[in-house]
């Protein structure tokens, strides 16, 4: 039993069975639902319609969706910080949050992928970028990377998964009924011989080498296709390094809110401990500490010269219109973590599950203020357009797709530990 987690060895020892799901857990699965199923309304009325139901107009051509794709992408850098990292330094107290983090980084890159071909507008046009796609586009750098971070995210899932797979299909008081041949396509292979150990455990070290490089570029090529854009706010050096020190922040905060509501709702208190906790607390406030730098060095700099084409989108910003938001973001998602996390009591679960909800939203609010300002303020000032176009503000479509996609991430983060023996256990 060396290779399977603590938790999945004391299923074995203790004769653990899975506990129901609860009247909470039903409750929370029915509101992701309908949010899902509305969003699923406001997207047939998209591709009824067109993009005209949404606010975006020549100006605004990357709205709400794409603030969302940045967002997933970037906390789907979790399954690299967590599994890979922390894998291949043998971090030995990580153990119990690699599921967590790997599951995290597959729900956010699947609908970073699907928020694209909403954007689009016309989805079977996807099919050019295969059939065309130059690769001097930005655009089909990011197809690329996002299908390879994909594909070695889901290998990076399964193959730890496999020990627990085979037990689920002896074991069918552990597993649910509908999905047991399911259980038997994926894992029926598995025998535990010394040889699929070891291979096992080589193929895992080789995807986790793999995916660092990956993860990184990513978060950098998504990051390119802002910066290879000639507009105010986009054009920086910096936006590379900046991309991914927030996105490890934000991916660092969803574990930690993670590890609360699995610790709280599967009764997991002996294997996601306060030591976890004041870990990943520690990780969070050096995070945050990074990227709260790398943003003084993204808005300082274009601040102390103050270049015409900059002077209007810094201004929105730090005191216009943009001002609340931006503001919000900085403190909700950088400073007000720091400050509870650098205390000891702050590294406690409650306020460290605080302190990741905040960082979260913080980091969705920064995502939306990467786009929305900089495609308002061109170099080109506007004359002789309509009003609306000055401005932008999501439709009630546009938000119910954006939440829907939320909410179906929040599906998947909520139903797959519960088909893994690493769920909910109580003894007999």
């Amino acid at each position: 039993m060396k290779n399977l987690t603590p938790l999945t060895a004391d299923i074995i020892t203790n004769n653990l069975v899975p506990q129901k799901f609860g009247k909470r857990g039903m409750i929370w699965t029915g509101v992701l639902v309908a949010f899902c199923i509305v969003g699923a309304y406001a997207y047939f009325l998209q591709l009824k319609n067109g993009l005209g139901v949404t606010a975006m107009r020549d100006y605004v051509s990357w709205g709400i969706y794409i603030s969302n794709f940045v967002f997933f992408v970037a906390i789907s850098l979790v399954g690299s910080l967590i599994t890979a990292v922390f894998r291949l330094a043998n971090v030995k107290w990580s153990t119990p949050l690699t599921r967590i983090a790997e599951i995290i980084a597959v729900s956010a890159i699947v609908f970073a992928s699907l928020i694209i071909v909403v954007d689009m507008g016309r989805p079977e046009r996807l099919l050019n970028l295969f059939m065309y796609g130059r690769l001097q586009s930005p655009i089909m750098w990011d197809v690329i990377v996002i299908t390879t971070y994909l594909f070695i995210s889901l290998l990076l899932l399964f193959f730890p998964l496999l020990p627990d797979l085979k037990i689920l299909i002896k074991r069918k008081d552990l597993s649910v009924k509908s999905f047991g041949k399911f259980y038997s396509f994926l894992g029926s292979f598995w025998k535990g011989t010394r040889l699929q150990e070891k291979l096992n455990k080589r193929a895992v070290n080789i995807l986790c080498v793999t995916i660092i490089p990956v993860a990184f570029c990513i978060h950098t090529v998504t990051s390119w296709l802002f910066a290879t854009t000639y507009r105010p706010g986009w054009d920086s050096t910096n936006f590379g390094a900046y991309f991914i020190s927030g996105a490890f922040l934000v991916g660092a905060g969803a574990v930690i809110v993670a590890m609360y509501v699995f610790r709280k709702a599967y009764a997991l208190e002996r294997y996601i401990t306060e030591l976890h906790f004041d870990k990943m607390g520690r990780i969070v406030v050096l995070l945050a500490l990074l990227y709260l730098y790398f943003n003084v060095n993204e808005y300082l700099i274009p601040a102390f010269k103050m270049k015409n084409s900059e002077e209007a989108h810094l201004t929105d910003l730090f005191a216009g219109t943009y001002a609340p938001l931006f503001w919000f973001a900085i403190f909700t998602g950088m400073l007000v973590p720091i400050f509870i996390l650098l205390f000891k009591r702050g590294r406690k679960p409650l306020p460290a599950f605080i302190a990741g909800v905040l960082v979260v939203v913080g980091a969705w609010f920064k995502r939306y203020l990467i786009v929305t300002p900089t495609l308002l303020h061109p170099f080109l000032p506007m004359t002789d357009v309509p009003e609306s176009f000055k401005h932008y503000f999501p439709t009630w479509q546009e938000w119910a797709i954006a939440l829907g996609s939320l909410a179906g991430a929040l599906l998947i983060i909520t139903f797959l530990p519960g088909y893994s023996p690493s769920s909910l256990y109580r003894k007999l």
